[in-house]
Order: structure tokens, then C-alpha cells, then sequence
């Protein structure tokens, strides 16, 4: 994928499901505010239609994920979600500033993995896999469609069900030529047990899902 393809593929990294802050001591606070974050997150992707809106909304997003973070630095799911933000931001500002963010992001999420690689239910792999998957390769950055496939897999292993482990897999295995095998991710996807904490999220990674089991269909027919 070129640098310019990488910019405006807006960076989709989701809020992983299955939250489980408590089962690492964290407290109602810290969950609140994860979940706020992720709905924050959410909203930003899927509801700001407006360009300068969504670059606002961001702006402030990343600046409260990154506090976040740094308010709790030995749960992962903080710091994570560190990672997403930045991961998605890397899609919204110029492509001066992008390899910046994704390379940020990659190393916010690697360093979750080193916490907990299975938390978030394999989203902290998912979103590695697809970073990977999406910034160029070469002297440009450090893309590599082994490595994301790695990922991608071994998210899967820790949670089948997951909507963004299949959603996102279903999408690499498309862009690299496999509609067949995608579809049968990207249908997981469209199935995937529902978000309930987080409808504004379900609802626009079920229509992407959805839009992308058309996209394979035609390549199909």
C-alpha cells in the first residue's frame, strides 16, 4: 500500500469488545473512563461527517487517551487504547505527520502486548495486525504483510467471536486477493455477537462488515 493509500484509509483501529478492567483490579472510575473513551472514539469515526468536526473530535481524543495513559500506567487496556487513538490519528493528519503517529501507535500497542498480548480479547494483536497490514513497507515505514498475518491469526486463536479480529482479517485477506477466505471473516464479523455498552460502534463496524461482503461478492461474480 502506498503512503497516500495508508493516509486516507482513515485507520479504522477499534475499541477491542469485551471489556475486562475488573478482572485487572482496575476500578468503576477507570472502567467509566475507559468505556468513555471508546464511545468518544466511536462517535468521532462513525457520526463526524464533517472534516474539521472529525479532526477536532480527534484532536481532543487523543489529548484524553494520552492522559489516560499516563494516569494508569500498569493497565493495559489505558494503555492500548493509547495505541487505537493514535492509530486512527495517524489517519486524519497530513502524510508529513502520519509515519509519526503509526509508528507511535505501533509502539503504544507493542508495549501492551508486553503487558497482556490476550487482553481486550486479542484486540491489542488485531490492532497490530493492522497497522502492519496498513503502513508501507520499506524506507517509508514498517509495513509487512507476514507479520500482520501473524497477528491477525493469533488474535483469532484468543477470540474467534471477536467482531474486529474477523472484521479486519476478513479485510486484509481481501486486499490481498482472497475474497473467498475474507468472506468467510467478514460474515463472522456481520455475526459477531453484539456490543451492548457500545451501540454507535456495533452499528458502524457491522455496516463496514457488511459493505465489505458486497465488495468480495462482486469480485466473485
Amino acid at each position: 500500500m502506498n503512503f497516500y493509500a495508508f493516509r486516507t484509509a482513515r485507520i479504522a483501529l477499534a475499541a477491542m469488545t469485551m471489556i475486562t478492567a475488573n478482572a485487572f483490579g482496575a476500578d468503576a472510575g477507570f472502567e467509566q473512563e475507559l468505556l468513555s473513551i471508546q464511545q468518544e472514539w466511536a462517535i468521532a469515526n462513525y457520526n463526524s461527517t464533517d472534516k474539521s468536526a472529525r479532526r477536532a473530535a480527534f484532536d481532543a481524543l487523543v489529548e484524553h487517551a494520552a492522559s489516560f495513559a499516563k494516569r494508569y500506567p500498569n493497565e493495559v487496556e489505558a494503555i492500548a487504547w493509547d495505541g487505537i487513538v493514535l492509530s486512527t490519528y495517524a489517519g486524519e493528519v497530513s502524510a508529513l505527520s502520519a509515519m509519526k503517529y503509526a509508528k507511535a501507535a505501533r509502539d503504544r500497542l507493542l508495549e501492551a502486548e508486553a503487558m497482556n498480548a490476550t487482553a481486550l480479547s486479542g484486540g491489542i494483536l488485531a490492532s497490530l495486525g493492522t497497522l502492519y497490514s496498513k503502513v508501507p513497507g520499506g524506507f517509508m515505514g514498517f509495513g509487512d504483510d507476514a507479520i500482520a498475518e501473524q497477528y491477525f491469526e493469533r488474535a483469532l486463536a484468543v477470540d474467534d467471536t471477536n467482531i474486529d479480529s474477523n472484521y479486519f482479517y476478513g479485510e486484509f485477506l481481501l486486499d490481498q486477493g482472497k475474497p473467498v477466505k475474507a468472506l468467510m471473516y467478514l460474515n463472522r464479523a456481520a455475526d459477531a455477537p453484539p456490543v451492548v455498552d457500545r451501540p454507535v460502534f456495533d452499528a458502524g463496524r457491522r455496516a463496514e462488515a457488511r459493505a465489505l461482503i458486497e465488495t468480495a461478492k462482486r469480485k466473485l461474480s
